[in-house]
């Protein structure tokens, strides 16, 4: 897959030069069961990563944690020495237990060890976006993050990171953010049945910042809807394309980073690109989540 294809247009983060397609791929999925260790075939990841580049995406979304380092040196094997217009977006503040679980790294010198991790094995000097990770698997968690924001916005002056973004945040987590470091992104849980960032997602779109759903199409629990179903019956389109198209749709600062480990399947995802759902459509599609009242 060599053709350069339309990938929904593209967003520039706030304050920067960074220019992103708004459908990028998220490279989580290249490491083995459970982002755990390597792949079957690190020939054949590799490979999807090349594809995906091809194809025009020049966002690839990654960590450190996932494998843990595997997904990156996958990514330094298949695509270094990078192309200029490229942006590789990583993240820090969990490590992997032995037992394959997440658990929390936010400390003082474990952020500063997973920044120089992710600049090792991906081959950089310095890293484009950083998102700080701090609530749990699957949604933000209560406290302050002034302690580790400050750890990143020191190495930002340090320059070893040039833009931070927050991962698994409140919008109070938020706003104590931006106190300490511009912000040109923020990756929180969101798709068509899980609609609690609404307000988030337009606050941000004022502000000009970019907003990344993760688990655009439902993560370790895929989306399950007759409605889903019969909308992409209706359009011909599969019920994942029809589910990414919706989030194109919702808003121009939603950027995404559906992964995958199938060349097929990268092809899918990134023509969901180019479907143009219908006002009635979307409207019916609004139902499946419980959205709050804005």
């Amino acid at each position: 897959m060599t053709k350069q294809m339309d990938l929904g247009g593209s967003f520039t983060l706030p304050k920067t030069s960074l220019t992103l397609n708004r459908m990028g791929y998220g490279a989580m999925q290249l490491a083995g069961p459970q982002v755990w260790g390597p792949p079957r075939d690190v020939h054949s990841a590799a490979k999807i990563l090349r594809d995906a580049v091809a194809a025009g995406v020049n966002h690839i979304d990654t960590s450190d944690f996932y494998g843990p380092h595997v997904t990156n040196q996958i990514i330094k094997q298949a695509l270094h020495p990078y192309s200029d217009d490229l942006i590789i977006v990583t993240k820090v503040g969990a490590r992997r237990g032995e037992d394959k679980s997440w658990i929390h790294a936010l400390s003082r010198q474990e952020l500063i060890d997973a920044v120089h991790d992710n600049l090792r094995n991906l081959g950089l000097d310095r890293l484009d976006v950083v998102n700080l990770r701090v609530g749990g698997v699957m949604g933000p968690s209560e406290g302050s993050i002034e302690e580790p924001m400050s750890v990143l916005a020191e190495l930002k002056r340090q320059g070893l990171i040039c833009h931070i973004g927050l991962s698994n945040v409140s919008p109070k987590q938020l706003a104590e953010g931006q106190k300490i470091s511009e912000i040109v992104c923020v990756q929180n849980l969101y798709n068509v049945a899980h609609r609690s960032d609404d307000g988030v997602i337009d606050d941000l779109a004022k502000q000009g910042i970019a907003y990344v759903p993760f688990f655009p199409l439902g993560g370790f629990n895929p989306l399950q809807s007759s409605l889903l179903d019969a909308v992409a019956a209706s359009v011909q389109a599969t019920p994942m394309q029809v589910a990414l198209a919706w989030l194109l749709q919702r808003s121009t600062n939603i950027l995404l980073i559906p992964g995958t480990s199938s060349t097929s399947h990268l092809r899918e995802n990134l023509s969901a690109a180019t479907l143009q759902l219908p006002p009635e459509t979307i409207a019916d599609l609004n139902s499946i989540g419980n959205s709050p009242k804005q």
